[in-house]
């Protein structure tokens, strides 16, 4: 039931994402995303290594083939835990359970700022754990993020 309701979380906090990315003045019928593509979003393979940073409070982490790896401050080597993956019409899913509390992150593609640094990631990660809910930006190894140029 657990894993249902993380699921379900996820794909609601996906769709809500996803909405804001339909085209202007199109009638999607409700549901986020282009109306004229029913393929799950695939920008970020099951295989590629998906990299997220987020700020106040400072976390981040990897993910890759079913495991995350989630960092802080206080603990640099990250916890690791088992996390199903979901990819939704304009976004990926990533649910699972930490020390106790659910883990749900969506990611969705878009120019994202840390606020920390002038780089420019190709995604916009939000990460609710238990209730508390944080913004983040997200970069895979094929698609990175950029430098400012100076």
């Amino acid at each position: 039931m657990t894993t249902m309701r993380t699921a379900a979380l996820s794909l609601l906090a996906l769709a809500a994402l996803s909405a804001c990315h339909a085209r202007r003045g199109e009638d999607n019928g409700g549901v986020p995303g282009d109306s004229d593509s029913a393929k799950p979003f695939s920008a970020i393979a099951p295989r590629d290594t998906l990299h997220f940073v987020g700020t106040e409070p400072f976390w981040g982490g990897t993910a890759r083939e079913g495991t995350l790896t989630y960092t802080t401050p206080a603990k640099p080597e990250g916890t690791k835990l088992a996390v199903n993956r979901f990819a939704g019409r304009n976004g990926l899913g990533l649910s699972g359970t930490l020390d106790g509390r659910a883990f749900d992150m969506t990611v969705t593609p878009g120019t994202c700022g840390d606020g920390m640094s002038d780089r420019r990631f190709p995604y916009s990660v939000t990460l609710r754990i238990g209730d508390e809910v944080r913004q983040g930006c997200g970069w895979t190894d094929t698609k990175g993020f950029t430098q400012p140029k100076g």
